[in-house]
């Protein structure tokens, strides 16, 4: 894990939330916290004074909450002037993990996971957290596994993550036999998802990893597994239920559906689409 956490804020109670799960994390990393207010001012008259007392405020408060949630952590702030998504997109490019909330208002506007969460999962080079107002601590880390090359990226966050916290994976790969073809079983799928943790099982020798092939349509399966879980990661792209859009629909609808906190791993380059 590396150095720098980056959590956006914007002085709603979700993101006030996204503060603490983010320096909690950066804890857990013994890594820096890095607390982003975007300026997204609307058009005014050039003589208009330019008063951010009101956002020095409400970042200092971030800054502040970040400080009780993990004393230990080096907590820096900045307001930086732009749209969320470009700006908290260029900050993802030193982070290791980028933390937002689920819903928020200010620079987040219509967020509930509307445009800003996707495009930030789509296009930020590092995972992408979406954190809920009472995130979980407790249950396994469900790791929604496709088998495909830009999964794996999401299989190796899935496993340093519970090194970290100390939990279980429940690693998911749902096999919707209605499209498998004529002859195939279920060793089949059982033998993908062996194939995709085996590795990082034997790097990570004391994680306990749960596997399940589920039947059924993958996002209702993944949202119900979320249900019990403290944290769900998944690939931004792959194959099945993921091909062929650059944040494909599982992954959209686990931001805005799934109960716990959900992590977006991309994997390879945008010349990976398919």
């Amino acid at each position: 894990m590396g150095n720098l956490v980056v959590v956006g804020a914007d002085g709603s109670s979700s993101s006030l939330a996204a503060v603490g799960t983010a320096a909690r994390e950066a804890q857990r990393r013994r890594a820096a916290l890095r607390v982003v207010y975007a300026i997204n001012w609307p058009v005014r008259p050039m003589y208009a004074p330019l008063d951010t007392t009101p956002l020095n405020r409400l970042i200092g408060e971030a800054a502040d909450h970040a400080r009780r949630v993990a004393p230990e952590v080096t907590v820096t702030e900045a307001m930086l002037p732009g749209d969320t998504v470009s700006v908290l997109e260029a900050e993802s490019r030193t982070a290791d993990l980028l933390v937002v909330g689920a819903r928020g208002t200010g620079g987040f506007i219509g967020m509930l996971l509307g445009s800003t969460a996707a495009s930030l999962a789509a296009h930020s080079p590092c995972p992408v957290m979406v954190a809920r107002e009472e995130p979980a601590d407790a249950g396994p880390i469900v790791l929604c596994v496709d088998g495909s090359p830009a999964g794996e990226a999401a299989v190796e966050f899935a496993f340093a993550e519970a090194a970290l916290r100390g939990a279980e994976i429940s690693a998911v790969h749902v096999w919707p036999p209605d499209h498998a073809p004529a002859g195939t079983g279920v060793e089949i799928p059982e033998r993908l998802l062996a194939q995709a943790l085996a590795g990082h099982a034997q790097t990570h020798p004391d994680v306990t990893v749960r596997r399940e092939v589920a039947s059924g349509e993958t996002r209702e399966v993944l949202i119900e597994r979320s249900r019990n879980a403290q944290l769900v990661v998944v690939g931004a792209r792959g194959r099945g239920g993921f091909t062929g859009l650059l944040l494909g629909s599982v992954s959209q609808a686990l931001l805005h559906h799934a109960h716990s906190s959900v992590v977006v791993v991309r994997g390879g380059t945008q010349s990976d689409v398919p």
